[in-house]
């Protein structure tokens, strides 16, 4: 083959690669770069009902945003939904896995079972769990159910002594997610050697916990720590759930406002002050990545394992 053959080849593959990946990057750049850009310089102006303001403030919306109570209350409130969901998934996820994994029969059907509810909407999720199960009258599921022990109905949503309402918010963000990170476990249960299981078996270490303990679990720590950092992340992500469970038409309540709840009403809200949330969306994105690194650094994750 000739050289102008060669870079005639070269060209063409060149053009295909720019014609599957052009699209994306191009999308990536005006709905996800250009954004963020503009968010960034969006928080050093007074921008209030305008995305091209001319009144250079500084850091004035960064000190706002840090002394204002109902900010720092978000992320109280985003600390104790991780509290709550981080555990929960992850245990609820790794038995499920493992239950699946045992199976002869069926592991398909039961695989997808446990995984359908990851392709299902949030919001429709959230109206299910409001409208139906936790409703707070007596025909919601929750209190029929409370009623057949003789329980008084429980208005889960609005009582806030004890915070019912965060029974509703887990569960559904529980029910949603469980069986998405359980099909990452059942990966990284399928990448364990037999030949450990049957090592230990020769050893005579008892299959049960004491197998899961000393060769399952060690094997899933790879697995483990990227579930742990999904799991952090998308609880500050949190917004859906939140706001379709507990506003209404008088609008959200004043209680469990995580942080993108909050940035919504500040930035859409009725003074739409679009550089205070722009502010609040840049430190929101500088936690997540703090925590992030963190935790990756704690866990040490990518740092190579000793011989």
């Amino acid at each position: 083959m000739t050289s102008a053959a060669v870079r005639l080849r070269e060209r063409h593959r060149a053009l295909w690669f720019w014609v599957f990946v052009g699209p994306f990057v191009l999308g990536l750049l005006v709905f996800t770069y250009v954004p963020l850009g503009w968010s960034v310089y969006l928080s050093f102006f007074d921008a209030h009902n305008t995305v091209t303001p001319d009144t250079f403030v500084g850091l004035d919306n960064y000190r706002a945003l840090l002394g204002d109570d109902a900010f720092t209350s978000s992320l109280w409130t985003f600390c104790v939904f991780t509290l709550f969901i981080v555990p929960a998934t992850y245990a609820a996820s790794l038995a499920l896995a493992l239950m699946v994994n045992r199976l002869r029969r069926a592991q398909a059907f039961f695989r997808s079972v446990f995984f359908l509810p990851a392709a299902c909407s949030y919001v429709v999720a959230a109206l299910i769990w409001k409208m139906s199960l936790f409703n707070g009258v007596r025909f919601g599921l929750a209190n029929t159910l409370l009623g057949y022990g003789g329980v008084d109905q429980i208005a889960w949503l609005s009582t806030t002594d004890p915070p019912w309402y965060w029974l509703v918010i887990v569960t559904v963000r529980l029910w949603l997610q469980a069986g998405f990170y359980m099909i990452l476990f059942l990966a990284g249960l399928q990448r364990i050697s037999p030949t450990l299981y049957e090592a230990a078996a020769v050893d005579g270490a008892r299959p049960g916990w004491q197998v899961f303990r000393h060769i399952t679990f060690p094997q899933l720590r790879a697995t483990s720590v990227a579930v742990v950092l999904l799991l952090v992340i998308n609880a500050f992500q949190a917004f859906d759930e939140f706001y379709n469970l507990l506003s209404d038409a008088r609008g959200y309540p004043p209680y469990a406002r995580p942080p993108l709840v909050y940035l919504y009403y500040t930035a859409l809200g009725q003074g739409q002050n679009l550089g205070l949330g722009s502010a609040g969306a840049v430190l929101l994105a500088l936690i997540i990545a703090v925590v992030t690194v963190g935790q990756a650094r704690w866990f040490g994750l990518g740092r190579k394992e000793a011989d």
